[in-house]
């Protein structure tokens, strides 16, 4: 007996169990932290010109030295300083017709964080006394910011929730449960302030501020086994 190709295909697809894809509510969520800081980092440095690459570079670890011993006599521990950078650069004359080099620019930068915010203005001052006349600028920062990130993370996933429940609710179906969770991004607002030497005042006062901590997540959510009912 012979039997149609065609129709055993059909039987056999027909067997075959059809899997929909479940429906599902995607959302972002975002939470914010605003907190104090508890610490400050300042760039700050010494640049010299001189005819001789020697000279200016000794120049610069001269004044150097003094600064280190400043910022040791201000209560900063060693291992709050750390060299940023250490540079030897030729000076070129202005002529259009005849360039040459004229001299040498000598730097050192060095990174220095000042935990105790109360006697930051008084750092500055002690640096600048000691011959710095480089600053880079300063950002406030936190000591450890493990629990202000977990608790922007907190608020993010609360988020989404809030949102997913907006959208099933206003689609008249029940929120099922959260299939997956991704953190797509995290961000420290770490007040970052540019500073120019020649803005700097003696004993000028300087503003903390706020701290903003954010993490946003993704969050996928089962439309409820009760939708359509």
């Amino acid at each position: 007996m012979r039997y149609s190709t065609t129709l055993i295909g059909a039987a056999v697809i027909a067997a075959m169990p059809v899997f929909a894809q479940a429906a599902s509510i995607h959302v972002t969520g975002t939470g914010t932290v605003a907190v104090e800081p508890d610490m400050a980092v300042i760039t700050l440095g010494v640049s010299e010109e001189h005819r001789e690459a020697g000279q200016a570079m000794e120049r610069v670890s001269t004044k150097v030295a003094s600064v280190l011993d400043a910022l040791e006599l201000a209560g900063i521990a060693a291992r709050d300083v750390q060299t940023q950078s250490i540079s030897v650069n030729p000076v070129w004359n202005n002529s259009a017709t005849d360039r040459k080099i004229s001299g040498f620019e000598a730097s050192n930068t060095v990174a220095v964080r000042v935990r105790v915010l109360d006697s930051l203005g008084y750092v500055i001052d002690r640096v600048l006394d000691s011959g710095a006349n480089v600053m880079h600028g300063l950002s406030f920062q936190l000591t450890d910011d493990t629990e202000v990130m977990e608790e922007a993370r907190r608020a993010a996933v609360k988020d989404a929730m809030a949102k997913a429940q907006i959208y099933a609710d206003a689609a008249g179906v029940p929120l099922g449960a959260v299939t997956a969770i991704d953190e797509t991004g995290s961000a420290r607002d770490i007040g970052r302030m540019d500073m120019a030497m020649s803005s700097l005042r003696k004993e000028a006062p300087v503003a903390q501020g706020e701290l903003v901590v954010t993490s946003t997540v993704s969050m996928t959510f089962d439309i409820g086994t009760d939708a359509g009912k």
